[in-house]
């Protein structure tokens, strides 16, 4: 597979989404039909729980390899979450991903408890893979947009998006533990990995020691200030661009856990596997990929000794390890599979009985509900990995446990040591204190174990997985995960505004009043944000301005503008006030540049089926929405060069699957500025879902209230999801302005 063509700095292309995910894998896995169509599997993980809502809400994009090599697949929706699949070689997957991801950097990310490769053909792979997956994401991101990569495979991505596309806000999430600098200076690209990352706006890291080393290697790399969380990173422009490097926890769906452990048939499946292992006193059980990591030899290791002692017995307690297969490709791997079953099967043969087996191996993975099972049967939950960024595993165990009991054993070099204090915390690498906590765990009385328990689970319900995507994205993007409805901070916002004396109610349509749809002539405003429209704009102290990209003829026909609405089309160039519409009269330069921009964007439509033009008076739009995405990408990036090159004074505009140029600058900014002025307004309230609609969020003054509608990078101090609230916000709107006149409310 040849590698695509370099990253550009004028890469701006299919503008379609709003909030995109970018990590190794999808999440989804494909699956070959009976008929060998392709098929699509969902693969839900704590990840993919997280960030489905905001995905959902913000029209988003999930991008990632489907798992099977040198495989092209186009991009297809996935349960309301369209999904951009990268494809990799075989020789990439051997390169990038089993050699440069888990030989290089995964045995130095994890303390080097086994030796890491160099090899300088994986380092090409790896570099050729990420800008691969960063192309990919800035063909698909809107203006604007916010971008999350996931993880160690990717740490080049977020510096290579930034330099094609400057206008993204980026974040990163480091899912597993970052070294001290002693450990990670071995790395002969250690410059070029931490410059990658510092292209992101916010980095996140699994523990604050993690964040800590990574500041302290910036230092010594580079030299820059770093200031708490708070790094200095210079520009090219020479101003000073501040990244931030905190931790971050990760978690899990724990509702999701406790309500599949308090089914009775998982209940009653628990209660099978304790009959199936004759029932001992004490089920101790480990859950881990099989990895080096992990710890699994140690927790064997003094396990047998335990039994080899008479400490425990067979019949008091029995060992459970479920070892997921992982990397079986990589040699490591499988010689570490041949050690950890060469010790279970010696250890049963020295103290199995007929009737108890010492250890229960299972070298296989399990649904979700088996594995609750296995939670609700054990006793003891053994986590005595030697690095972890943080098991979900330990957090799993205590979220299943409704019943406020079993004990978890919890080595302190994993990320949930931090916070789940009450776990009894050991020490993987010494045997002794490890042999000591299994017995205290096996030993526990109920009512310890019922106090510790509680305190743990209080801990994982507070912060669950939707805590931490909400956390993160509002350090990234001051929105976090957008619920439905109006906000209460939004709420206290209209109750101020609503008491000025003229207040002017300027709203965006497509995206803001309007759902967007595949066809613009279909768009309609939803019918509750239409009756709040008209409310206000029957009152003599409230004006209602509708400001949008559309041509105004276009504007008029698919907003049905209230009677004494004021209207703005084709981003300001038109304005329609009281008394009727104001044309503009271009120049004869300008009227020949329209007329050569009109044959080019002609041209370039005609030869992609779905692509069309909109006339506007002093511009003409190119409109991909109904055009496959990588076709639209390229129809995109095609026309920008010819435009460039022919009429490179034109202004250029890029918005959710368009392209706008036009003869005449102006933007919302300027419009919401003579709305303003016209309607005397005395304060304004903005709502608007587009990059366009930032200039007028600009244009606002301190008693003005800007909102923004979705995710994405926004000047605006308060954010809804949706249309269906914009409606909301509308109608609430509304009865303030009653209640500021009148003084009675319909609200608590």
């Amino acid at each position: 597979m040849n590698a695509p063509e370099p990253a550009r700095d004028d890469l701006y292309v299919d503008a379609a989404y709003d909030m995109i995910v970018v990590s190794n894998r999808l999440p989804v896995d494909y699956q070959a039909g009976p008929d060998g169509e392709t098929q699509w599997k969902s693969s839900p993980g704590g990840l993919v729980t997280a960030l489905e809502p905001v995905m959902r809400a913000a029209d988003g994009a999930w991008i990632g390899w489907a798992g099977v090599a040198d495989r092209e697949f186009e991009p297809f929706d996935n349960d309301g979450i369209s999904i951009i699949p990268v494809p990799l070689s075989e020789s990439e997957l051997e390169e990038y991903y089993e050699g440069f991801s888990n030989d290089t950097l995964w045995p130095l990310y994890h303390d080097v408890i086994a030796p890491p490769s160099f090899h300088r053909e994986w380092w090409d792979a790896y570099v050729r893979v990420n800008r691969r997956f960063a192309e990919a994401a800035a063909r698909a991101a809107a203006p604007g947009a916010v971008v999350w990569v996931q993880d160690y495979q990717l740490q080049l991505v977020p510096k290579m998006l930034r330099e094609s596309r400057p206008d993204l806000v980026i974040g990163f999430f480091n899912h597993i533990p970052f070294p001290a600098y002693g450990i990670y200076s071995q790395l002969p690209w250690r410059r070029q990995v931490v410059d990658g990352l510092l292209g992101a706006d916010v980095i996140g890291f699994q523990r604050a020691a993690d964040a800590g080393n990574f500041s302290r290697a910036v230092r010594r790399l580079f030299g820059y200030t770093t200031r708490g969380t708070l790094i200095e990173v210079p520009a090219d422009d020479g101003e000073v661009r501040h990244v931030v490097a905190r931790h971050f926890p990760i978690s899990i769906d724990a509702a999701g856990f406790e309500e599949i452990a308090r089914r009775p048939e998982v209940q009653a499946r628990a209660r099978e596997i304790r009959e199936s292992l004759g029932n001992p006193e004490t089920i101790m059980l480990g859950v881990d990929r099989l990895d080096y990591t992990k710890g699994i030899r140690h927790r064997l290791k003094a396990f047998g000794e335990l039994l080899r002692d008479g400490r425990l017995s067979v019949e008091q307690a029995t060992l459970v390890q479920v070892a997921s297969p992982s990397r079986e490709r990589v040699e490591t791997y499988r010689q570490l599979r041949d050690e950890i079953e060469l010790m279970v099967g010696r250890l049963n043969g020295d103290h199995s009985t007929l009737g108890h087996q010492a250890i229960a191996y299972l070298h296989h993975g399990y649904p979700r509900e088996e594995m609750v099972a296995l939670y609700l049967a054990a006793d003891v939950m053994l986590v005595t990995a030697l690095r972890d960024g943080m098991n979900l595993v330990a957090k799993e165990y205590v979220a299943c446990r409704f019943d406020e009991d079993g004990a978890l054993l919890l080595s302190e070099f994993t990320g949930a040591s931090d916070e789940l204090r009450q776990a009894i915390l050991v020490n993987p690498h010494d045997i002794e204190g490890l042999k000591d906590a299994m017995v205290e765990a096996a030993s526990m009385p109920r009512r310890e174990r019922a106090r510790r328990m509680r305190a743990l689970r209080k801990r994982v319900r507070d912060n669950d997985v939707a805590n931490w995507s909400a956390t993160f994205l509002k350090t990234l993007t001051g929105a976090g995960i957008i619920a439905p409805g109006v906000p209460d901070a939004l709420v206290a916002g209209l109750r101020r505004i609503a008491s000025t004396e003229r207040l002017l109610v300027a709203l965006d349509f497509d995206g803001t009043l309007a759902p967007l749809v595949d066809r613009p002539e279909d768009a309609r405003a939803t019918g509750r944000a239409r009756a709040a429209i008209e409310r206000l704009a029957a009152a003599d102290d409230t004006r209602v301005a509708i400001v949008s990209g559309r041509a105004l003829e276009s504007l008029r026909t698919v907003a049905d503008p209230p009677h004494g609405a004021l209207l703005s089309g084709s981003h300001g160039v038109e304005l329609q006030l009281d008394g009727g519409g104001v044309t503009i009269d271009l120049r004869d330069g300008e009227l020949a540049e329209l007329q050569q921009l009109t044959r080019v964007l002609e041209e370039s439509a005609s030869s992609v089926d779905g692509a069309w033009v909109e006339w506007k008076p002093a511009g003409l739009a190119l409109h991909t929405r109904r055009v496959d995405q990588a076709q639209a990408a390229e129809l995109q990036r095609s026309v920008r060069e010819r435009v460039a090159s022919e009429l490179p004074e034109l202004t250029v505009r890029a918005g959710k699957n368009v392209l706008e140029f036009s003869v005449r600058p102006s933007d919302k900014g300027e419009a919401l500025t003579r709305l303003r002025q016209h309607a005397g307004a005395s304060a304004v309230v903005y709502v608007g879902d587009d990059v366009t609609d930032e200039d007028a969020f600009a244009a606002l003054e301190n008693d003005d209230l800007g909102v923004k509608v979705g995710q994405g990078k926004s000047l605006a101090a308060y954010r809804v999801r949706s249309p269906e609230d914009v409606a909301l916000l509308l109608e609430r709107l509304a009865d303030e302005r009653d209640v500021a006149r009148n003084g009675v409310s319909r609200w608590p």
